[in-house]
């Protein structure tokens, strides 16, 4: 078992990352929930249909008797409306200020369970089980919560840790192709921002990657979290070094606004982040074209990303409202090699504009569905 440790003041927590961790969640929690707790299991239709059964026995067998509850599937789901649905029906179901959450799901369950853990009752401790890619190798790690907006993404929320992470790569195997390939794009992710051997290993390994096999998604994950560890223990409150994960976020979270979260999955939102980013960042003259060109192959070998039809000078209003913007100027993460990036506060507006009108040449020219 891979274990990962996030050194959080004043208390720090593990991810542990392995091949049928579900059948011992039970046992692994009794080391750090107190059996008195009430559980509360909040996950969607899908993920309690196919992996419901076993979290309960693992749960039961080790003396919890957890409840189920179920939130809406999909994107348009994290907002206020509900945290809210949630809460009351917590209240009803007798939770109280001992009680334990336990987020199994995706990112956006991840993300919801997470905020309405820090909210309920002034905070109760929450455990993240994340059944996707996506969640096990980014959105579980590092206590970020949030909810949308109309106007943007993860606008409200709080910076709230989970008491662990448990994180089974087996959950995988019931997700589609496109999905699985949409998590994938963080993991890429992370192997530009300070992984050249987690790059690499996409480089060289892409055909046993995309055909799941275990040990190399087991080691793309654990090689994933580590990085994000590191990161999120220097600086938990993306005060300074933190805000390098958000490569390929600022125009990937505009595009996923824009079009509604209707048409890109997030990972999708930021592959396309990504190339956007390493465009913006060959043009200001930040990297080189060989350099460019390996992100760009690296991410569009992964697949097929959606075809992107949007208005350039709307992505650009849509970046004033992002998280990252400051004083009213957009702070781009760009890439000057690979395993290093930087954050710039000095991209022209054309440029911006320019990198999207490239998004939809390239969509339009076979790497659109």
């Amino acid at each position: 078992m891979a274990q990962v440790t996030i050194h959080i003041p004043p208390r720090s927590y593990q991810a542990r990352i392995e091949n049928g961790l579900l059948a011992r969640a039970g046992t692994l929690l009794a080391d750090v929930v107190p059996h008195a707790s009430k559980i509360f299991v909040v996950t969607v239709p899908p993920v309690r249909r196919r992996w419901g059964t076993k979290l309960l026995r693992s749960l039961h067998s080790a003396g919890f008797k957890p409840q189920i509850i179920q939130m809406p599937d999909g994107e348009r789901a994290k907002n206020l409306k509900t945290i809210e649905t949630l809460a009351e029906r917590l209240v009803r179901l007798g939770a109280d200020r001992k009680a334990v959450f336990i987020a199994f799901g995706g990112g956006v369950v991840g993300d919801v369970t997470g905020l309405l853990a820090s909210l309920y009752m002034r905070g109760v401790e929450f455990v993240q089980i994340p059944t996707t890619i996506l969640a096990q190798l980014d959105a579980s790690i590092g206590g970020k919560t949030g909810v949308n907006l109309a106007t943007g993404k993860n606008l409200l929320g709080t910076f709230y840790h989970p008491r662990t992470v448990l994180i089974d790569p087996e959950l995988l195997s019931t997700l589609t192709n496109r999905a699985f390939r949409a998590g994938l794009y963080e993991a890429l992710k992370c192997g530009i921002i300070g992984d050249l051997d987690l790059f690499l290993r996409f480089e060289t390994n892409r055909g046993q990657i995309l055909k799941r096999d275990p040990v190399e998604i087991e080691g793309i994950i654990a090689q994933s979290v580590k990085l994000k560890a590191e990161v999120v223990s220097a600086d938990e409150h993306e005060g300074g070094l933190r805000r390098v994960l958000n490569l390929g976020h600022t125009i990937g979270h505009a595009l996923e606004a824009e079009t509604g979260y209707k048409t890109l999955l997030h990972g999708e939102a930021v592959a396309w982040g990504l190339i956007a980013a390493t465009n913006i960042a060959l043009t200001v003259g930040r990297t080189d074209s060989v350099t460019a060109g390996r992100i760009a192959d690296a991410v569009l070998g992964l697949g097929r990303l959606p075809e992107i039809k949007v208005n350039p000078r709307k992505i650009l209003a849509r970046l004033q409202a992002d998280k990252k913007t400051q004083g009213g100027v957009v702070h781009f993460v760009l890439p000057r090699e690979i395993g290093k990036v930087e954050i710039a506060a000095d991209v022209p507006d054309n440029v911006i504009i320019n990198a999207v009108e490239e998004l939809r040449r390239l969509s339009r020219g076979g790497w659109g569905k």
